[in-house]
């Protein structure tokens, strides 16, 4: 009778059929298919975001690796002393180093076969101005007289340029300039052919010094990597100790009252503020007002300090925030004081955030242009110092201005060098986020 009962209410007129767990109502479709649509969207922004990274890749490495590559003509030149002395002894020093090296290097040419008739205007159309170049190194070298010496003179940016294919047979109209000439690609073949020009890596770019707008085959970024060196430096010995201890009391210590949540909410404002703002405040208040040196890495330290703190003050405290209260209350409940179990317990326990928010200030630090600009840190000053302590205070510039600088200028080598600049700006970036990875699992372990 309960079977008969139970068929006849379920197959009884205006009732709804009871739907089974082991299919799928409408309701489920619709709620599957919105969550495969939204995975979908999840794996297409994924791609837009790797493809664009690889891009943006391939475009930096494309466009810098040739400024590691440098054309340079290979030439054992032996000088003699009554060479030298001629030399010395002329009014024009530098045109008479020119023509003997042109002497010198037309026998060579045409020991080896090559019939090309070379001039002064021809080898600085070739090499610039490489009578300064030879007087400067036997100045400096006077032991060096009568020996062959191995020169690798470095090429004209336009040679240099044609021999990476940036520059070619038809960028040079008519009779050309007094920069090139429409003779001198056949010249650069036959040198090339012969082994008197070939490509090196060009370490001049990494360790040399900003040229001037006429020289930019022998640009280099080597200062400006000082000078950004000298400048974290001075973030690290400044916003490290003092966004730390203000996160400490802040976290630990401060009373919550009105005057702290003021604080908080100014400090999270000033991780906002536009890096322009302080490179303002750090010309008004560290240049004309205190009077300290214009362009020094110490007044850029000082500025990128003032604009790093924020980044640390939020990072450490979150870091303090995220230690269990449990290791407070046991630090407290066996006698310890509030201080011993900050820095005993608390602390170590944070510094793995600590670091890791301290470096990716610093990196962040070390990419800003905006407010180097405003205290005079440009490119065309960056020289290396007398003394470590000295080139705090003395003139200098970062690798983000000297980028800039590079990029500003109309010759196509200074924008090449430009992004040589940004790989080795990135190769530092990423460098310091691999070490504050490194940090971080290092003290996790620990702990």
């Amino acid at each position: 009778m309960t079977d008969a009962a139970t068929d006849g209410l379920a197959a009884a007129p205006g009732k709804k059929k009871r739907s089974s767990l082991l299919e799928l109502d409408a309701r489920t479709k619709r709620r599957n298919a919105a969550e495969a649509r939204f995975k979908a969207y999840g794996i297409i922004a994924i791609t837009a975001g790797l493809c664009f990274l690889v891009g943006l890749v391939w475009a930096i490495l494309s466009n810098g690796l040739p400024a590691f590559q440098q054309a340079v003509v290979k030439l054992d030149y032996t000088m003699t002393q009554e060479q030298f002395d001629e030399a010395e002894a002329a009014v024009l020093k530098t045109a008479v180093y020119t023509d003997q090296f042109v002497a010198y290097f037309s026998d060579r040419v045409r020991e080896q076969g090559i019939e090309a008739e070379f001039d002064a205007d021809t080898i600085e159309r070739l090499l610039g101005k490489v009578g300064g170049t030879i007087r400067a190194f036997y100045r400096e070298n006077p032991d060096h007289i009568g020996q062959p010496v191995a020169f690798e003179l470095s090429a004209a940016s336009r040679v240099d340029r044609y021999l990476k294919g940036t520059f070619d047979r038809g960028d040079v109209s008519g009779e050309g300039n007094r920069f090139f000439v429409p003779s001198d690609f056949d010249l650069v073949d036959t040198l090339q052919e012969a082994g008197f020009i070939a490509q090196v890596f060009n370490w001049n770019f990494i360790t040399g010094v900003d040229s001037g707008v006429d020289n930019a085959g022998g640009a280099g970024i080597g200062a400006s990597v000082l000078g950004s060196f000298l400048m974290m430096i001075v973030v690290l010995l400044l916003a490290l100790p003092i966004g730390v201890a203000a996160s400490i009391y802040l976290e630990e210590f401060a009373p919550k009252n009105w005057f702290t949540d003021f604080i908080e909410v100014n400090i999270s404002n000033l991780a906002a503020v536009p890096s322009i703002v302080f490179g303002i405040l750090g010309l008004a208040v560290f240049i004309q007002f205190a009077g300290m040196p214009q362009s020094a890495p110490l007044v850029g330290g000082l500025v990128l300090t003032l604009m790093t703190l924020p980044t640390i003050i939020i990072s450490t405290r979150a870091s303090l925030k995220s230690v269990p209260p449990s290791i407070r209350d046991a630090a407290l409940g066996v006698g310890a004081s509030k201080m011993q179990a900050v820095f005993h317990h608390v602390l170590p326990l944070a510094a793995p955030g600590i670091l890791t928010g301290t470096i990716i200030g610093l990196a962040q630090a070390l990419g800003e242009t905006a407010p180097l600009l405003l205290i005079g840190m440009v490119g065309f000053i960056a020289r290396y110092p007398d003394s470590f302590l000295g080139g705090f205070e003395g003139p200098n510039s970062a690798m983000p201005a000297q980028i800039y600088n590079w990029a500003s200028r109309s010759d196509v080598v200074f924008t090449e060098k430009a992004w040589g600049g940004i790989i080795i700006l990135l190769i530092f970036l990423v460098s310091m986020n691999l070490i504050a990875i490194l940090l971080r699992r290092r003290f996790e372990r620990r702990w």
